[in-house]
């Protein structure tokens, strides 16, 4: 597997936080050291949809978008998989290139923390509505919103 691997993961790390500018420059420093083969062009489509699909954020079918990054068992089970038909032989190069990256996705996305989005709402009259905020969930240093809001009851 001739993909450089460091950038691929460096790329994910990326897609996960979504720094959609600096991902979409490492999936250009992919695509120049990857070799021209049948696989790679299905593993570098497969970067470039998980890109797209991550900058978008609005497609309510798509994996990504439904995803829990926090069910680590739920991303091991979407790795198997797609190993599982990366190493299927009725698939064709293109495919198993394909299923690669995302298996490849899956593997970063269990190891890192992704950060993830809270919901807080302020209102017209004061009272709280919709904004999203992103926060990393195991850093205790990071402060929110969230916590500044009290609950009146």
């Amino acid at each position: 597997m001739p993909v450089p691997s460091a950038l691929v993961t460096r790329f994910f790390q990326l897609i996960a936080s979504r720094q959609s500018t600096e991902a979409e420059r490492e999936l250009g420093r992919v695509k120049q050291k990857m070799q021209k083969t049948e696989w790679n062009r299905g593993y570098f489509r497969a970067l470039y949809g998980i890109f797209l699909i991550r900058k978008a954020n609005g497609d309510s079918y798509a994996l990504l978008s439904k995803m829990d990054f926090d069910d680590k068992p739920a991303l091991h089970a979407y790795r198997r998989e797609f190993l599982e038909h990366m190493r299927n032989r009725l698939h064709g190069d293109f495919d198993r290139g394909f299923f690669s990256a995302w298996a490849d996705c899956m593997r970063v996305f269990s190891r890192i923390q992704v950060p993830r989005n809270v919901t807080v709402t302020t209102g017209t009259n004061g009272t709280p509505e919709e904004q999203t905020l992103e926060t990393v969930k195991a850093d205790k240093n990071q402060a929110t919103m969230a916590n500044f809001i009290k609950d009146k009851d």
